[in-house]
């Protein structure tokens, strides 16, 4: 079911999506939140990286617009401990980069549309979160 802050999440990604430095920008946030993040990604392929970020933020917004939880349970697993091991703690450290990096790509974003994202991704990221 579409609400209106779902549809406020869709329209402003669909700002920030369309800009490559979007993602570089993200992941030079999050990373720099923690040594053990940084840590994480020491041997990463970015570019791919990014584009499954592109796609896991996507996710995260059709699930607010009422698509089942099939691939954010997916997704939990491959983040669980027996996956990639990311830690419950991390996920608050992910979505305010994310928000920050939304503040600085989206020309319309302000105190409204962060509370909209809020409300609209958190019960995704909590599913992720809760798969470890």
């Amino acid at each position: 079911m579409i609400t209106p802050d779902s549809d406020i999440v869709f329209q402003s990604y669909g700002r920030c999506c369309n800009q490559d430095a979007f993602f570089v920008d993200f992941y030079d946030r999050f990373m720099g939140k923690s040594d053990e993040i940084r840590n994480l990604f020491r041997a990463t392929d970015m570019s791919a990286q990014r584009h499954l970020l592109r796609n896991g933020i996507m996710q995260l917004v059709l699930h607010a617009r009422g698509m089942p939880a099939t691939k954010l349970k997916a997704l939990g697993e491959s983040h669980s401990r027996t996956g990639y091991n990311i830690e419950p703690r991390w996920y608050s450290l992910w979505f305010d980069a994310l928000l920050e990096t939304l503040a600085k790509f989206d020309p319309q974003f302000n105190n409204d549309i962060e509370q909209s994202w809020r409300r609209a991704i958190e019960p995704g990221i909590s599913i992720i979160r809760d798969s470890y």
